[in-house]
């Protein structure tokens, strides 16, 4: 018999020159709307794009990247 399983998903993100892991507030959100719902937090969100999905370690891993320049 096949069974199928859903991979958690993962999404990763850099602040200040750290990178960590938000966890996902609904399995049925899209990325989109789960980028929208961490924006509050952090406002960097607002101006970023989602890459992915990555099967990693048995997760699926989107990156929330940040499309504003860096000061350097």
């Amino acid at each position: 018999m096949l069974q199928t399983t859903l991979l958690p998903r993962v999404f990763l993100m850099k602040d200040k020159g750290n990178e960590f892991a938000l966890a996902d507030p609904d399995p049925k959100w899209s990325v989109e709307a789960v980028m929208h719902f961490y924006a509050n937090t952090y406002p960097t969100l607002t101006t970023a794009k989602a890459v992915g999905p990555e099967i990693i370690n048995d997760t699926v891993q989107y990156r929330f990247e940040t499309t504003m320049g860096t000061k350097g």
